[in-house]
């Protein structure tokens, strides 16, 4: 049943005043986590461009940076567990189909990014074992680049120790690094490129060796 708009807004708020608080508080007492440079977050408007190892990276990362945040997210995880799809609407995950041009997501990440918010993206696309073993998209670049906002690195690491590719829990520690605002140079595909790249070496500076 889809929620009446009322109900919708109060689950909306609960989520990220409650939710994102208890989940930063479970994540630091049951898996340790520590936030390595949580005051080098910028003002919003910005895109934050993280790697990604488990399901658990969007609530780590929202919770490292303690306010709103959109990820964009694909649609194929709705429908299988019903707290995933509360968590989903709830915490507004822009969601995407894969193997299609995502213009309507594009579209609410811009207009999201104009009214001065911010935008989470996983340019790996999908989880992966260790970073750099599949290709890099370029929507976190694109998006930023296009918007003319500053892209935040953020390298997860340990969440892959802690519910990896296996969809187990664990127990472990998790560390969440919040490395350099990145500034876009110039407006077309060079740029998008340029900046990508630049997250990509920083990223494999700090995960590389995981």
């Amino acid at each position: 049943m889809t929620p009446q708009p009322t109900e919708r807004r109060l689950r909306t708020r609960f989520a990220w005043s409650v939710g994102l608080a208890t989940i930063g508080i479970t994540a630091r007492v049951v898996w340790r986590m520590r936030t390595d440079g949580a005051d080098g977050f910028p003002e919003p408007p910005f895109v934050i461009a993280a790697n990604h190892h488990s399901f658990l990276d969007p609530l780590l990362v929202g919770a490292a940076f303690g306010r709103r945040t959109r990820f964009i997210g694909l649609v194929d995880l709705i429908g299988n567990y019903r707290f995933v799809d509360w968590v989903i609407d709830a915490f507004e995950v822009i969601t995407i189909r894969r193997g299609t041009v995502p213009l309507g997501a594009m579209r609410q990440s811009l207009d999201h990014l104009s009214r001065g918010g911010v935008v989470g993206l996983f340019p790996e696309g999908t989880r992966s074992d260790r970073f750099g073993e599949g290709r890099l998209y370029p929507g976190a670049a694109w998006l930023a680049t296009r918007a003319g906002v500053p892209l935040v690195a953020v390298a997860v690491l340990g969440s892959d120790r802690v519910l990896g590719i296996d969809n187990k829990l664990h127990r472990g520690q998790i560390e969440v690094v919040v490395g350099p605002t990145l500034h876009p140079v110039g407006t077309g595909r060079e740029a998008v490129n340029d900046l990508t790249d630049r997250w990509r070496v920083w990223m494999a500076s700090v995960v590389g060796d995981e």
